[in-house]
C-alpha cells in the first residue's frame, strides 16, 4: 500500500492547502477543478503562499520551485485514475461528493484508496456508492492547512487495518500529527466543539454577558487563543449552522440544535469575518462588536 502519487479533488482553500502539504512532502501531486479559472486561483493560492514563505526566509527559492514542479492541476478527472491515494476536499455537499467517488471508483485502479475532508459528514455514506469500502477512510484537516498540525483519520467499520495504518502513516510523512477517530459525525474535534460554539451564542441570546466579556472569560479563564465568539467569526457562521445541521439531523441532540440567533444572523449575510461582520465588524482597524439589537 506504498503511497507516491495524490490526487486531490478541489483547489479552494482546503483543497489548495492539502494538494501543497503533499507536493512539499515530495509526492507527485495532481489537484482538480471543475474548470480552469477555478483551477488557476487554486494555483496562484498555492504559489502565493510559497512565495510569502521565500520571502520570510522560510523557505529557499529552490525549495519552492522544487513543490511546484511535484504539483499539477486538471479539469478532468479522468486524470487521477492513477493515484495511489485521492483526497477529496469538495463543497460539503453528500449528494456531490458521492457523485465524485461513484465516478472515481469506476476511473481508478483497484488499489487506489479513497479519502473524504469533510468535517461532518459520514464516510460509510460515501464509501457505501463504491466497490472498495475497505480501501476508504475519512481524512479532516484543519484551516489553514499548511499551519494546523492536526489531521483526524476516519476509520469506519468496514476500512480495512492495512488501508488505515497505510494512510494514518502517510499523514505523518505531512508533517501532522494524526488522531484515530470513529466514523461519527463530527469525529473528536466537531464532535466537542460545536456545542461549545452553540452554548456561546445562546449565552449571548440570553443576555449571560457581553460578546467581549465572553471572549475574555474563555480566554483568561480557560487559556483559549482565541473566545468562542471571536472564533465563530473565523471559522463562519454559515459553516457552523450548516455543521450543526448536519450533526443536529445525526444526533438528534438539542446540544446541536442552531440557536435561533445563529440562523438570523446568517440569514442577516453576518457570516463573520469572510463577510466583514459577524459577532465583531472588522471594517475598521481594529473588530469592535455589532450591535445585534439584544
Amino acid at each position: 500500500m506504498a503511497i507516491k502519487t495524490v490526487g486531490v479533488i478541489g483547489c479552494g482553500l482546503m483543497g489548495a492547502g492539502i494538494a501543497q502539504i503533499c507536493a512539499q512532502a515530495g509526492y507527485k501531486t495532481l489537484v482538480h477543478e471543475v474548470n480552469d479559472d477555478l483551477l488557476k486561483k487554486g494555483l496562484d493560492r498555492i504559489e502565493g503562499f510559497l512565495s510569502k514563505s521565500v520571502e520570510k526566509g522560510k523557505l529557499a527559492v529552490e525549495q519552492k520551485n522544487a513543490i511546484m514542479s511535484n504539483l499539477s492541476g486538471t479539469t478532468a478527472l479522468a486524470e487521477l485514475k492513477g493515484a495511489d491515494l485521492v483526497i477529496e476536499a469538495a463543497i460539503e455537499n453528500i449528494d456531490l461528493k458521492k457523485e465524485v467517488f461513484g465516478e472515481l471508483d469506476k476511473l481508478c485502479g483497484a488499489h487506489t484508496i479513497f479519502a473524504s475532508n469533510t468535517s461532518s459528514l459520514t464516510i460509510t455514506e460515501m464509501a457505501a456508492v463504491t466497490k472498495r469500502p475497505d480501501r476508504f477512510v475519512g481524512l479532516h484537516f484543519f484551516n489553514p492547512v499548511p499551519l494546523m498540525k492536526l489531521v483526524e483519520v476516519v476509520r469506519t467499520i468496514q476500512t480495512s487495518t492495512g488501508t488505515f495504518d497505510a494512510v494514518f502513516a502517510f499523514a505523518k510523512t505531512l508533517g501532522k500529527e494524526p488522531i484515530a477517530c470513529k466514523d461519527n459525525s463530527g469525529f473528536v474535534v466537531n464532535l466537542l466543539l460545536v456545542p461549545y460554539l452553540i452554548d456561546a451564542i445562546r449565552a449571548v441570546e440570553n443576555g449571560v454577558a457581553s460578546v467581549e466579556d465572553i471572549d475574555k472569560g474563555m480566554m483568561l479563564g480557560c487559556g483559549y487563543p482565541m473566545g468562542p465568539l471571536t472564533l465563530l467569526d473565523f471559522v463562519g457562521l454559515d459553516t457552523t449552522l450548516y455543521i450543526a445541521n448536519i450533526m443536529f439531523e445525526e444526533y438528534r441532540d438539542a446540544k446541536y440544535a442552531p440557536p435561533p440567533l445563529l440562523r438570523k444572523m446568517v440569514l442577516a449575510g453576518y457570516y463573520g469575518k469572510k463577510t466583514g461582520k459577524g459577532f465583531y465588524d472588522y471594517s475598521g482597524d481594529k473588530p469592535v462588536v455589532v450591535d445585534l439589537g439584544l
